[in-house]
C-alpha cells in the first residue's frame, strides 16, 4: 500500500501522512522528529506495517527485545492486508527508579488469505535516550465484529457491507 502524503494516515490519527507519521519515518535517523507518546510511537508502527517501512519497525523495537528478529524476516512474505486501527487505551507511568513505560491496547485488523482478523494486543514501551521504543506485546483473542457493528476500516458503513462483504 502506498500513502500520498495528502490522504489520511493509516494510523487513525484523521491526520494526513504527512502532518502525522511520515515525520516520524523521515525524521528517526535524522533526530528531526521522534514519537512523543507511546501511543504516537504504537500508530507510526502501525502505518510502517501498512507501508511495509520495516526499517522503521525494527529501529523502533528496543534491542534487548528483538530475539532475533530481523529486517529479511519482516520483509519476507506473505503480508496481510491491513483494513483497520482501533486504539483501545493507552497510558504512561513514570516508575521510582525515574525509568518512563507506556503501555497500549490495540486492535489491528487485517485480511489474509481471505479471513478477516485483528492482532488484539497490549504492547509495552520503553522511553530511553529520548526515544519510546516496542519492547514486548501480550497477545489476547479478538472477537469479529457483528454483522451490523462499523466496519473494522473504519470507512462509515456496516461490517456487513463492507469488508464482511469482500
Amino acid at each position: 500500500m502506498n500513502i500520498t502524503p495528502d490522504k489520511n494516515c493509516s494510523c487513525g490519527s484523521q491526520k494526513s501522512y504527512q502532518d502525522c507519521c511520515q515525520a516520524l519515518h523521515l525524521g528517526l535517523d535524522s533526530g528531526a522528529q521522534l514519537a512523543s507518546s507511546a501511543e504516537q510511537l504504537m500508530r507510526s508502527r502501525y502505518c510502517a506495517f501498512v507501508l511495509k517501512n520495516f526499517d522503521y519497525i525494527i529501529k523502533t523495537h528496543h534491542a534487548d527485545y528483538l530475539d532475533g528478529l530481523t529486517l529479511e524476516q519482516l520483509q519476507q512474505g506473505p503480508h496481510p492486508q491491513w483494513l483497520g486501527l482501533d486504539v483501545l487505551s493507552a497510558d504512561e507511568t513514570i516508575h521510582p527508579d525515574g525509568s518512563k513505560h507506556g503501555t497500549v491496547t490495540f486492535k489491528a485488523w487485517y485480511k489474509m488469505s481471505g479471513a478477516i482478523d485483528a492482532i488484539y494486543e497490549r504492547s509495552e514501551f520503553i522511553f530511553e535516550q529520548g526515544c519510546w521504543f516496542y519492547t514486548k506485546g501480550h497477545q489476547m483473542h479478538a472477537k469479529l465484529p457483528g454483522r451490523n457493528d462499523p466496519c473494522v476500516c473504519h470507512s462509515g458503513k456496516k461490517f456487513k457491507q463492507c469488508c464482511m462483504k469482500d
